[in-house]
């Protein structure tokens, strides 16, 4: 899979292990999906609560013991935010804009700023489409510093 503000390849995902128990796992689904949505009511996004499972608990993928992935879960739960590769680019814009309100003459950054904010209306368009985020969401840089 290729990048898509660079001219070079990338490597789209890493291959996961082809065992399907988890016969070390020794909570239930409940306790699971419990520790899910308390993890995710502490602040974790989706991918850090993967990270901490992983790391903590000895859990590998939450996919193959509940059947579900940890976005699911939390979306049953009545946790929802925006999806976390456009909150991801939001964030990496304002740090931008950030940096560009203190060295104004950085050129670079500003083209940089351009691109990013491309790919925040192309996830947007995107998700707005899947029904992932309202149709009235609008991605404005004003509103992003502030938010």
């Amino acid at each position: 899979m290729a990048r898509i503000h660079a001219h070079r390849k990338g490597k789209s995902h890493s291959t996961r292990p082809m065992q399907i128990n988890t016969p070390w796992v020794s909570m239930s689904k409940e306790e699971i999906i419990n520790l899910i949505v308390s993890m995710a009511k502490d602040g974790l996004k989706p991918s850090e609560i993967g990270l901490r499972l992983r790391d903590e608990y000895g859990i590998p993928l939450v996919k193959r013991i509940i059947g579900k992935s940890i976005t699911e879960v939390l979306e049953e739960h009545g946790i929802k935010a925006l999806p976390e590769d456009l909150s991801n680019m939001l964030e990496k814009a304002i740090r931008l804009q950030k940096h560009l309100s203190v060295h104004r003459s950085d050129s670079n950054n500003v083209r940089s700023l351009e691109l990013i904010e491309a790919k925040i209306h192309r996830l947007a368009k995107y998700y707005k489409r899947e029904g992932k985020i309202p149709q009235e969401w609008r991605y404005k840089a004003v509103i992003a510093s502030l938010e």
